[in-house]
């Protein structure tokens, strides 16, 4: 048997998407969100961080609205790099993060704004991206 079918049967690797080194630095350097936003549009790590935001001062909209650009850039940048719609997301792995908290503030604002079926839905692949990823984001 080829080592390919055998790799099948396991089911598909992690994906494991790049840094965004210059999103990092500017950053850590005092940048705002909003304004690397527009430099960085892709990053889900900056739409995510928006949401954060938006959630915390009580504007729940515009969290749902950042998380769900963040999660779209975040299935974008998945797709380019190898993730076929299935498949382990780790946490672990930092790149991956920025996808990760738009996921989970997608869920979040969802709920808050009563739709039925998305809360339900994202928990689902979040918990199957990794299920160490919830709690990690709540810690």
């Amino acid at each position: 048997m080829s080592d390919e079918f055998r790799k099948n049967l396991m089911g598909p690797e992690p994906t494991l998407l790049p840094a965004e080194t210059e999103v990092y630095e500017q950053l850590e350097s005092g940048q705002e969100p909003i304004d690397l936003v527009a430099k960085h549009p892709t990053s889900s790590l900056l739409w995510a961080v928006l949401a954060d935001e938006a959630w915390g001062e009580g504007r729940t909209i515009e969290s749902y609205a950042f998380a769900r650009v963040g999660y779209h850039r975040g299935l974008d940048s998945l797709r380019r790099n190898g993730w076929r719609g299935a498949g382990p997301i780790p946490w672990e792995h930092e790149p991956n993060r920025g996808f990760l908290r738009a996921l989970y503030a997608l869920g979040r604002a969802s709920a808050a704004i009563g739709e039925a079926e998305e809360p339900e839905r994202i928990e689902k692949f979040l918990n199957d991206s990794d299920p160490t990823a919830k709690a990690a984001i709540e810690g």
